[in-house]
C-alpha cells in the first residue's frame, strides 16, 4: 500500500490524473542457474518484491515516464531512433518498440514507476520492471491477445536488443508467469513448465545480499555463454541440453580447459534441477539442500562466476547447519539464496551479519522471500 501511494501521489503531482496501477514481481531461483540458454531446466518462482507503475494514455505518440527510485524523467518517442540515452529508460522504450515490431500497439504514455527489489542483489529488477510493461501496455492497448510467453520474449529480447545482455528467457518467464506458493520448472528448450506447490514447512527462504553490486552487460556473462556455445558447436549440438559429460570428456583434449569447465558445470546443473524437482515432490529437503551446495560448488569453482564475499557467505551457511545455500543471479555479486530451518534462521542471520561485518566493514542485507504472484494489474483494493 505505501509503495503504490508513493507512485500515486506523484504521478497526480506531475500528470493531474489517475493511472492504472500495474505491478511486476522479482524472482528468485531456486536451482539452474545459467542453463536457461542452454536449452536446460530452470526452477524459479516470483517473490513479494515488485516493480510497479501507474500509468496512463496520453493521447499523444510521446513517453513520458518518471522513476521514483532514480529520481530521473525520461521522454521519448516511439520511432527506433527515438531511444533515450538513460539506460533505465531503454528497457522502457524497448519493451514499446518490441510490441511495435510483433504488430502489437502501442500509443504514448505517462507512467510514474518504483519498486522495492533490491538493485543488484541478482533478483532481476530489470526483467521485473521490462514484464510491468509488457503487461500494461497489452492490457491498455492490446485487449490482452499478446500471450504471456510473448510477453516474456518481448522482455528478454528488449535485453538483447536494448540492453545489451544476451540473457536467457527465465528472468521474464518468471516475471510474468509467477504464481503465489508455487515454483516452476521450466524447459527452456520447449518452452514447457509445470508448476510446484513450494510451502517449505518448517523451513523458510532466505536472501543474504553481499552489497557488492553486478553489471551484466558487456561482462564476462557473454563470455560464459560464448564458451558454452563453443562447446555445443564441436559437439555438434544447437545447445548443451543433449551433451552428457562421457560426450564432454571425449572431447576434453580438443577444447580449451575454460570451455571444458562452463560445459561441465552446465551438464551436471542441468540434472541437479530434476533431482531437485523429484526431492520437493517427496519433502526431502535435504537432498534440495546438497543440490543447492553443489550449484555453489559448480559456480565458484567452474563457472567462475561467483567472488570472495559470496564464497563467504556459503561457508557462513554451512557452518550454521543451514541445509542449502547458494549464490543466486548471473554472478559477480549480488546474494545468496538459503533454505534455513526456521529454529536456526534467527542465530544465521546474526552470524552471517556479524562474521560478514567483521571481514568486510559491512553488514550484508537479509531479505526474507515469500513465493507470489508474476505480472498483473492491481485492483483498488490493494
Amino acid at each position: 500500500m505505501e509503495l503504490k501511494e508513493k507512485i500515486h501521489q506523484e504521478f497526480v503531482k506531475r500528470f493531474g490524473q489517475d493511472g492504472i496501477v500495474y505491478a511486476s514481481a522479482g524472482r528468485i531461483n531456486l536451482i539452474g542457474e545459467h542453463t536457461d540458454y542452454n536449452g536446460g531446466f530452470v526452477f524459479p518462482g516470483a517473490i513479494d518484491k515488485v516493480i510497479m507503475a501507474e500509468i496512463k494514455p496520453n493521447g499523444t505518440e510521446k513517453v513520458r515516464v518518471y522513476s521514483i527510485d532514480i529520481d530521473d524523467y525520461a521522454e521519448f518517442g516511439l520511432n527506433e531512433d527515438d531511444a533515450p540515452t538513460a539506460s533505465w529508460a531503454r528497457y522502457i522504450f524497448g519493451v514499446c518498440r518490441e510490441i511495435l515490431k510483433r504488430g502489437g500497439v502501442v500509443k504514448g504514455f505517462d507512467a510514474v514507476f518504483a519498486g522495492n527489489v533490491p538493485l543488484g542483489a541478482g533478483l532481476s529488477s530489470s526483467a521485473a520492471l521490462e514484464s510491468c510493461f509488457a503487461f500494461a501496455l497489452n492490457d491498455l492497448y492490446n485487449d490482452n491477445q499478446i500471450d504471456k510467453f510473448d510477453l516474456a520474449k518481448i522482455g528478454q529480447s528488449t535485453e538483447h536488443n536494448y540492453c545489451g545482455v544476451n540473457c536467457g528467457i527465465m528472468d521474464q518467464f518468471a516475471s510474468v508467469f509467477g504464481k503465489k506458493d508455487h515454483l516452476m520448472r521450466l524447459d527452456c528448450r520447449s518452452m514447457e513448465f509445470e508448476y510446484y506447490p513450494f510451502e517449505p514447512k518448517g523451513h523458510t527462504l532466505v536472501l543474504v545480499d553481499s552489497v557488492v553490486k553486478h553489471e551484466l552487460a558487456d561482462s564476462p556473462y557473454n563470455k560464459r555463454r560464448a564458451s558454452c556455445e563453443r562447446v555445443a558447436k564441436r559437439l555438434g549440438l544447437e545447445t548443451l541440453r543433449d551433451a552428457t559429460m562421457e560426450m564432454l570428456n571425449d572431447i576434453k583434449s580438443d577444447i580449451s580447459a575454460e570451455d571444458y569447465f562452463r560445459a561441465k558445470f552446465v551438464i551436471e546443473e542441468k540434472q541437479r534441477v530434476l533431482d531437485v524437482c523429484d526431492a520437493l515432490t517427496k519433502g526431502d529437503y535435504e537432498t534440495v539442500g546438497k543440490c543447492m551446495y553443489a550449484t555453489h560448488e559448480g559456480l565458484s569453482k567452474d563457472y567462475e562466476v561467483s567472488c570472495e564475499e559470496l564464497d563467504y557467505l556459503n561457508d557462513i551457511a554451512k557452518e550454521s547447519g543451514v541445509t542449502g545455500s547458494r549464490i543466486m543471479g548471473g554472478g559477480f555479486g549480488g546474494c545468496t539464496i538459503n533454505l534455513v530451518k526456521d529454529e536456526i534462521l534467527p542465530a544465521f542471520i546474526k552470524t552471517a551479519k556479524t562474521k560478514f561485518n567483521e571481514r568486510y566493514g559491512h553488514e550484508p542485507k537479509v531479505y526474507e522471500v515469500i513465493i507470489s504472484d508474476g505480472a498483473h494489474r492491481e485492483t483498488p483494493k490493494d
